[in-house]
């Protein structure tokens, strides 16, 4: 059944193509959709997918006054997110301007990652070195955010407001992960030729907490903490055909400095579902996407 929630939101944003936008009922309010194919699914320079495709829609609405709210989601694997396949974005906030610098732009909000279903004390990798299984903590992490934007340039930051993907003492860490940041420069610059845009992104997260060394025995001793450094970089171009918005192509250049945590011999790239699978999830590799917006 889980399976079938992204299938379901895909087919709700699908459905909407016919259908009157509120931006035509009321002048104030927008709905857009969206939908992608994408050849790897990486966020924040980590393979949430096993390096394997994943299918991604959503929809969203946004009000004259700057106030926005959406719904996204993504398969994602159960390698990692034992138990679910599945990623639900929940967001909403507000986004401005400044009227005494032209181009200057402002964005603050809030959003919630979900994995119906997923559990760390479903892990069968993860029985602790003292015997004891892990205790039931959901993968669910909440986050609040502010955004500065100039022209093609944007900087943000977030915050957890929760435990970091369900990382505590109870799941191999030597505190609660509570307040874990993520800082992001972003630059999407249009190029004066073939209607290319450049993309480029740099990031930085650091989790509130540290693994236990030995923690699971000999699993993520000595093998780093999941804060990393991970960039992005690589072209995109829409395709506009007919009435339409067109298919946005993008293909980057995605990877992450990983202190091993994320590595094929760390704790993080480990399958937490079932044998002894392991994968480099911030390893350097090219990512095609395939985009509409309607």
């Amino acid at each position: 059944m889980r399976k079938s929630i992204l299938f379901a939101l895909a087919l709700v944003s699908a459905s909407f193509v016919s259908t009157p936008s509120l931006a035509e009922e009321k002048s104030a309010w927008s709905l857009s959709r969206n939908l992608s194919f994408v050849s790897d699914y990486y966020s924040r320079g980590i393979s949430q997918s096993w390096h394997k495709p994943a299918v991604q829609a959503g929809l969203d609405i946004a009000h004259e006054s700057g106030f926005y709210a959406g719904l996204w989601g993504s398969s994602v694997s159960p390698q990692t997110y034992v138990d679910s396949t599945t990623e639900i974005d929940i967001y909403a906030g507000y986004n401005g301007s400044f009227a005494s610098v032209e181009k200057l732009a402002w964005s603050a909000g809030l959003i919630g990652y979900l994995y119906p279903g997923g559990n760390w004390n479903k892990c069968t990798s993860c029985t602790r070195s003292d015997g004891s299984a892990v205790s039931s903590q959901r993968f669910d992490t909440y986050e609040v955010n502010a955004a500065l934007s100039y022209d093609w340039i944007s900087a943000k930051a977030s915050m957890t407001l929760t435990d970091w993907f369900g990382a505590n003492r109870s799941t191999g860490f030597d505190s609660n992960t509570k307040g874990s940041t993520y800082l992001e420069l972003n630059a999407n610059y249009p190029l004066p030729f073939y209607d290319l845009v450049l993309v480029a992104h740099v990031g930085m997260l650091d989790v509130a907490g540290k693994v236990t060394p030995g923690a699971y025995g000999t699993f993520n001793a000595g093998r780093g903490n999941p804060d990393n450094k991970d960039y992005k970089i690589g072209l995109s171009k829409n395709i506009a055909f007919a009435n339409t918005n067109g298919v946005n192509l993008g293909v980057y250049y995605v990877g992450a400095d990983d202190t091993g945590y994320w590595s094929s011999r760390g704790f993080g790239g480990s399958s937490f579902n079932g044998g002894t699978g392991s994968k480099d999830l911030t390893d350097n590799r090219w990512v095609i996407t395939l985009s509409s917006t309607f």
